[in-house]
């Protein structure tokens, strides 16, 4: 029997070459996969389809509608780790538009245990979502779908819909003025932009990449560098990092300024939680600063400052996103074109998953607008 990855190898192979035609002649089953596949509102319902159909053809015997060992019947099986082994690095090596964590951690699969038949309610949004994979998952197990048919039926859909997205990037990149003449943006009209932009829903990632650009377009200048930047929903706990942006000196890889991003008001308790983690690494770095896109509490700030002589020299700050970036432009200023490119290039390397598609495109839209704008006088 083949392994996970050739199972998948494989069926990319032939969604590949099958972009232009459909693998499936049922009409209906042709219309739920789509739904599945290309769903904005829910990502979870594609992964959850590809790991059970992975899991049948790496093994048959197995029930494709158990993806739960606690069932505790000999046909179950984990869906979750094929979905965390194998299903991430598929989507991740292809680029493919999908979740990049699994789909069984959300809250219509966790903490389940029962058969998924098409009669249960998995209370997910949108129903009809799950609705349509519970009924997928019924067609192979009833033999009326052969399951490596609808998987590369499954990744034809997801690879349609991620060209058809880099092809909008494209077209909007291309419609960007980048002539050398040109007259860039001033910094107030990048500030200007960095706030309308996020105005829209689904930019909470935004801020990390704003400071991380920042200190990327200016390495150079300050002596200091970015360290990788983590997972959007990855817990510091997890990963080890005070925060959602450390900076370290160019030679060195110790931490000396991190940066915590706050899409609500910064209280007391977050600053108490930032000293934990400091004391638990047993590490004193020079600032520990929170960016916040809420108003900031004096009486927090405030005690925020007293902890300068008790941490024995490390200053925690809270700054309002867009004051931190307007200062940052004006003090760099021939540097704003660079900042500019660089939070760009950073947003849309971003996963679907921190930064959607339609956010992507927005701030390409807003930019050009803003350029036709000056241009326009």
């Amino acid at each position: 029997m083949a392994e996970p990855t050739e199972i998948l190898t494989a069926a990319f192979r032939l969604a590949s070459s099958n972009l232009g035609q459909s693998l499936i002649d049922d009409e209906q089953v042709r219309v739920r996969i789509e739904y599945v596949a290309r769903n904005l509102k829910n990502r979870a319902g594609v992964r959850l389809l590809m790991a059970c159909l992975l899991a049948k053809l790496h093994r048959p015997e197995v029930d494709v509608r158990k993806p739960y060992t606690e069932i505790g019947e000999a046909d179950a099986f984990s869906g979750r780790a094929y979905d965390e082994r194998y299903i991430t690095a598929f989507i991740n090596e292809h680029n493919l538009p999908c979740n990049s964590t699994t789909a069984f951690l959300t809250p219509a699969l966790r903490n389940r245990n029962v058969m998924l038949t098409t009669t249960l309610n998995l209370v997910g949004k949108p129903p009809q979502l799950y609705q349509y994979v519970l009924e997928l998952l019924n067609e192979v197990s009833n033999s009326r779908i052969a399951p490596d048919t609808l998987l590369a039926e499954t990744i034809r859909w997801l690879i349609i819909d991620r060209n058809e997205k880099q092809r909008r990037i494209e077209a909007l990149i291309q419609e960007l003025k980048t002539t050398e003449g040109a007259l860039p943006l001033s910094s107030e009209d990048i500030v200007n932009l960095i706030e309308k932009h996020l105005s829209l829903k689904g930019t909470s990632r935004l801020p990390v990449l704003i400071v991380a650009s920042a200190y990327q377009s200016a390495q150079e200048y300050l002596r200091e560098r970015v360290l990788a930047l983590q997972s959007h929903n990855a817990a510091d706990v997890q990963t080890g990092a005070l925060g959602d942006v450390e900076i370290t000196l160019l030679e060195d890889d110790r931490t000396i300024t991190t940066y915590e991003m706050k899409d609500k008001q910064v209280t007391r308790e977050d600053i108490d939680r930032a000293l934990q983690k400091l004391s638990i690494r047993n590490q004193r770095i020079d600032n520990y600063i929170f960016i916040t896109t809420g108003i900031i509490d004096e009486q927090v700030q405030d005690y925020a400052r007293l902890l300068y002589q008790e941490t024995g020299g490390t200053e925690f700050v809270i700054l309002d996103c867009i004051s931190f970036i307007r200062h940052f432009l004006h003090l760099f200023h021939r540097l704003r074109s660079r900042f500019l490119e660089t939070y760009q290039s950073m947003i849309l390397e971003e996963p679907q998953s921190a930064v959607s598609q339609p956010v992507k495109e927005a701030f390409l839209a807003m930019r050009r607008a803003a350029e036709a704008e000056l241009e326009a006088g």
